[in-house]
């Protein structure tokens, strides 16, 4: 069988859930990245400490789905990005960053138990935010994300904006935290994908007809993604969970990706970033 990975997707106790993964599998998938959202409708973070119930959400759908399906299905624990905005509002800066980093430090424990296999998806606001200091204290968070990487060596998952200078940016911090930049994943990643464009960062690119044409045409270190939300209320938004599965079949078919392509971009990558603790 051929390895059909989707690195980036989200799936809700009020969506479709495993029924979504059924899909994906029914559609050729082998294997995803689980990456926990807020979950907003069911948690409220008052505490740092609030951020492990929505990890535990997270992990409580991927051992349904690896109970329910053949898929393999690792998982990215972290507080989102854009909470620290909210946060703020409510608690100040300071200790809205303190919860975000409380929140990746329990993040981290989870990894270290075995229980997940990434950080993510941490990093700084993905739209333009007239506060520099937001800005500061992102960076000061996902340091912090990095360090941890490093010392439980494991990938970190990264939403953020995608505009000239990031990859330079999450590369100056991945040096200062001491964290190989291959182990930095760029989610939503353009089709930057030589050592020139990106700088050692690992792209992870929505597998959209011109990003995967544009990618391939330079080489194969990229992986594929969806950003799939599972919200009934939205059943259009980003791509179909089939996505990844689509895309691949027809690209294979027309030849414009090899089996040899397919089984670095999903296999040999993801199995290098998210088993290595194993």
């Amino acid at each position: 069988m051929i390895p059909i990975y989707d690195d980036h997707l989200h799936l809700s106790p009020s969506g479709l859930n495993v029924e979504a993964a059924k899909q994906f599998q029914k559609a050729g998938g082998t294997g995803m990245t689980l990456v926990t959202l807020p979950f907003t409708e069911f948690v409220e973070i008052s505490e740092g400490s609030d951020f492990l119930r929505t990890y535990e959400i997270t992990l409580s759908m991927a051992e349904k789905v690896r109970e329910s399906t053949d898929l393999k299905v690792n998982v990215a624990v972290g507080p989102y990005p854009v909470s620290l905005l909210w946060l703020k509002e409510r608690f100040g800066l300071e200790r809205a960053e303190d919860m975000m980093i409380e929140g990746i430090e329990l993040a981290a424990r989870l990894v270290s138990e075995g229980k997940a296999n990434a950080l993510g998806e941490i990093g700084r606001p993905h739209f333009p935010v007239d506060d520099q200091s937001i800005i500061e204290s992102s960076n000061r968070i996902l340091l912090r994300g990095m360090e941890l990487a490093r010392e439980l060596d494991c990938p970190v998952m990264i939403h953020c904006e995608s505009e000239a200078g990031t990859f330079q940016s999450l590369a100056q911090i991945a040096d200062e935290a001491g964290l190989d930049r291959g182990m930095v994943i760029k989610h939503s990643s353009p089709p930057m994908v030589t050592d020139d464009e990106n700088l050692g960062i690992m792209p992870s690119i929505p597998a959209s007809r011109t990003s995967i044409k544009e990618a391939i045409m330079k080489n194969d270190r990229f992986m594929l993604e969806t950003d799939y939300i599972d919200d009934p209320q939205r059943p259009g938004s980003f791509m179909s969970i089939t996505t990844v599965p689509k895309r691949i079949n027809g690209y294979l078919q027309s030849g414009e990706l090899t089996e040899e392509n397919v089984y670095r971009i999903c296999e040999d990558i993801p199995r290098s970033l998210y088993e290595r603790r194993h």
